[in-house]
């Protein structure tokens, strides 16, 4: 039987059917899609987590090393006369250090001397600025302190002097 229009309404149903089938579909694959997004987003946490949880363990086990350093660096410098015990101290103090530092770095936590460097704010706090003709404006001319990474992101700023135009220069500029 058909209807005014000259459809039957078989039709109709199959064609009612066939709109929510589709409709059944893309909600199938927005489904799919958010799923994968939500199983790629949560491995990234996971991953994030497991890479920086030690984060703050590491900032402070960080501060220990710059401490045997700067103890390592207020040694009196070596001489020919000194004590043999002073020179067995400071070999021994400076495989100490050696050791920690390879330690750390085997765990992803590292150090750079940025002495050289252009200054970027992202690694770098600056402390103070000095002149140089020596040195390009903008270069790290002292590091008072290096710059500590985690897994690629940065524990802890390394505080640098930074280089300046004398102050003749700019004026003649």
């Amino acid at each position: 039987m058909m209807d005014a229009a000259g459809e039957t309404p078989v039709a109709d149903r199959l064609a009612e059917l066939e709109n929510e089938r589709d409709e059944m579909r893309e909600r199938w694959i927005r489904s799919e899609a958010e799923m994968a997004n939500l199983r790629h987003r949560t491995k990234r946490e996971v991953e994030d987590a497991r890479l920086f949880a030690v984060q703050k363990f590491a900032r402070d086990v960080v501060e220990v090393a710059e401490n045997l350093k700067r103890g390592l660096d207020s040694l009196p410098p070596r001489s020919e006369d000194e004590p043999e015990i002073i020179g067995k101290l400071r070999e021994g103090f400076e495989g100490i250090e050696r050791s920690f530092v390879a330690t750390l770095e085997r765990n992803g936590v590292k150090t750079e001397d940025p002495t050289g460097k252009l200054f970027d704010p992202n690694l770098h706090q600056a402390m103070a600025e000095q002149e140089s003709t020596d040195h390009p404006p903008g270069t790290i001319v002292q590091a008072w302190t290096q710059a500590w990474t985690l897994n690629g992101r940065l524990l802890r700023p390394a505080m640098v002097v930074v280089a300046k135009a004398p102050a003749a220069a700019i004026s003649a500029d």
